[in-house]
Parts: structure tokens; C-alpha cells; sequence
């Protein structure tokens, strides 16, 4: 069974206004003295006002919700020694002017890429799926791209931006955007023609290093994995599993498919920027372009084909049925986007908003 990582980036927040702020270092020093070893799973991203945190690899999807719990419970203990909080939250609802850090790193993308560095302060999920090689694993980058907008649209939960409602479902999504390596790309084929591209990249002199290689999906530069790394940071944390079980659900199928030699589909990168924009846009509550016909279809009949079309790979590892119970619960309630929408209608007020949200990330 193939194991399955995530990592989430959490926002750090005012615990009494909800403000985002710049503790990221202060939560992390008192990380590295937990007896229990939190600092070794807690990291700095690239504002301060952020904190990411990652899973040991996980076969039992039970045992990744519980770490997903742990660690965001974890960063909000040591957070509240400070007077703050952990949000689950793509984009601060509230305004916040974000303090880039002061690592070399850092500094170097705010010299290199201004106002698209200082303004990047988003918070995304990364699920990592373990693959046999790097020639297996770009065949299943080249067989999932048409449907990671389908996962996108499932984990929208960024709505605001700056104080003011962007009208999108995943603010975030148009944010990161903004990086020159981010977003869909092209059928590979095959291994040697991904490590070349990546490499002309980096060889160009835009990218620091592999590490900025932001595709949607791509190798993972430090693991044996697959990463996925479409979607929002997730509200519920019981979502965040939902996405993991389908994400190595197309893993999976993608990989079958490629032993069988059936090809991928060939959908061009601009069509894929379409599905990603009408996704980003209006997550499940609105069409969708639908990852076989690249026309528009109804939202559910959209995330339903994802579930059929992963079905078989997830009758193996044991996870329809409670994946069927989060989904159904999931297109009941919406995903984060609308909860945040529907705080704001009820109490006109988006500091309330961050706090409920503070609440709800500790599922």
C-alpha cells in the first residue's frame, strides 16, 4: 500500500482580533524545547506570520487524521504561550502587511521577485504519495494533471483578501499564480524529459534552485514521492484526509494505467489553466470543467466522476466508505470558502470570522 504524507501551512493569528502575526520564530523556538519533539515537524515558511508543519508517512488514513490533529493542536499550544492562535485558512481574511523572513533564502526571493514575494502570504497543502521511481512517478504526473482542479475546488478556503471579499473560492490559488514556475504543465513522457526541464529551469536563472519548481504536481526533490501540491490549506482537517485518500487514489490508478499502457490524456497546459481558473473561482458551488470532455459540468457530477474514477483504488486500501461519508459531508456543508462566507453573513464581521476559524482547525 502506498504511504501517504501532508504537509499544512497554518496562519499565525492575534488570539483576541485575529490578526495575522509575526511569531513564526517565536513558536518555533519554543517548539525545538517540547520534550516530545515537536521541533523536528514544525518549520518557518516564507512570512512570518505562517508556520508549516509535516506527517511521518501514513498507510492508515485513521492514523493521518490523527497526526494532522496532533500537529495543528501542537502548533496551537505553543502559539497561545504568545497570546495567538493557528488558522486553517488559505489567505488572512483581515488585512495584514506580511514580514517576509530573514533567511538567506528569503531574503533572496524578496530581492528577486518583489511585490510577488511580499504579498505571498497564502497557506497551502502538499500531499506527498510514495512511488516505485522517478519513471513511474512522472507517469502518474502526466496521467492526474486534468484532474487536480477537481481537488483544488474541494479544498477552496480562501476567499478574502486584504479586508474585502476577491470573489474567488481560492484567492490563494491566483495568488501563487503569480510565480513564474507555478501552475499545469505539459505530458512529460518520461522521466529523462522531466529532470531536463526541470534542470533548463533552474539553468535559466529565474529559479533559485529545484526547489522553487512550483508545478501543481511534480517529483518531490527531498522524498520518493509524488507531490500534489494544488490545494488550499484545509478548514477541517477531516477534508485534508479526504483529499489524501483521493490524491493516492489517482496515484494508484495512474500508475495502473501506465503498466497497462493506456496514454494520458493530452489536454493542453492552456485548457488545464482554464479548469484551474474556474475552480479557483467558484469551488463547488458553480460548474466545473469536467477532466474528460474539458467541458463545463455540474460541480458534484464533476467530484463524483474523480470518486468513480479512483473507485478500484480505493476498494483495495479499504477507504470507499469513509470517503463517501466525508464527501457527502463535504457537498452538504461546502468547503471552507463558503463557511467563511457564511460567518461573515451571520455576524457582519470578519475578526468572528477568523475566530470560529480558529476553532474549527482543531476539527
Amino acid at each position: 500500500m502506498r504511504s501517504v504524507g501532508v504537509e499544512e501551512e497554518l496562519l499565525l493569528v492575534d488570539g483576541r482580533t485575529g490578526e495575522p502575526r509575526a511569531l513564526s520564530a517565536a513558536v518555533l523556538a519554543a517548539a525545538s524545547r517540547d520534550p516530545q519533539g515537536a521541533g523536528e515537524v514544525f518549520e518557518s515558511e516564507l512570512q512570518r506570520q505562517q508556520l508549516e508543519f509535516a506527517t511521518s508517512p501514513q498507510t492508515d488514513m485513521g492514523d493521518l487524521q490523527d497526526e494532522i490533529r496532533r500537529w495543528r493542536a501542537e502548533a496551537a499550544r505553543h502559539a497561545e504561550d504568545l497570546d495567538a492562535s493557528v488558522a486553517a485558512l488559505g489567505t488572512s481574511p483581515l488585512e495584514v502587511s506580511p514580514t517576509i523572513g530573514t533567511g538567506e533564502r528569503h531574503q533572496w526571493l524578496k530581492e528577486h521577485f518583489g511585490l510577488t514575494a511580499q504579498e505571498q502570504l497564502t497557506c497551502g497543502c502538499h500531499v506527498h504519495v510514495s512511488v516505485e521511481s522517478d519513471e513511474e512517478g512522472v507517469a502518474v504526473l502526466d496521467r492526474i494533471r486534468p484532474w487536480l482542479p477537481v481537488l483544488l475546488a474541494m479544498s477552496t478556503n480562501s476567499p478574502f483578501w486584504q479586508g474585502e471579499d476577491s470573489g474567488y473560492s481560492s484567492y490563494r490559488n491566483r495568488v501563487w499564480g503569480r510565480w513564474p514556475s507555478a501552475g499545469p504543465v505539459e505530458v512529460f513522457g518520461s522521466a529523462d524529459r522531466y529532470h531536463e526541464q526541470v534542470a533548463d529551469m533552474v539553468a535559466s536563472g529565474v529559479l533559485r534552485d529545484e526547489g522553487m519548481v512550483y508545478f501543481d504536481a511534480r517529483l518531490s526533490h527531498s522524498y520518493p514521492t509524488v507531490e500534489v501540491r494544488v490545494a488550499d490549506v484545509c478548514l477541517d482537517p477531516s477534508t485534508t484526509v479526504l483529499l489524501a485518500t483521493l490524491i493516492r487514489g489517482l496515484v494508484e490508478t495512474a500508475a495502473r494505467q501506465w503498466r497497462d499502457g493506456e496514454p494520458p490524456a493530452r489536454h493542453g497546459v492552456a485548457l488545464l489553466r482554464l479548469a484551474a481558473w474556474r475552480a479557483a473561482r467558484s469551488g463547488l458551488e458553480d460548474q466545473l470543467i469536467h477532466p474528460v470532455t474539458m467541458r463545463p459540468a455540474p460541480a458534484e457530477a464533476v467530484v463524483r466522476a474523480l470518486f468513480d474514477h479512483v473507485r478500484d483504488a480505493l476498494e483495495d486500501t479499504g477507504d470507499v466508505m469513509p470517503a463517501q461519508e466525508t464527501l457527502a459531508g463535504l457537498l452538504k456543508s461546502g468547503t471552507g470558502a463558503r463557511v467563511q462566507r457564511e460567518l461573515l453573513c451571520n455576524t457582519g464581521n470578519l475578526h468572528d470570522v477568523v475566530t470560529e476559524c480558529v476553532r474549527r482547525t482543531l476539527g
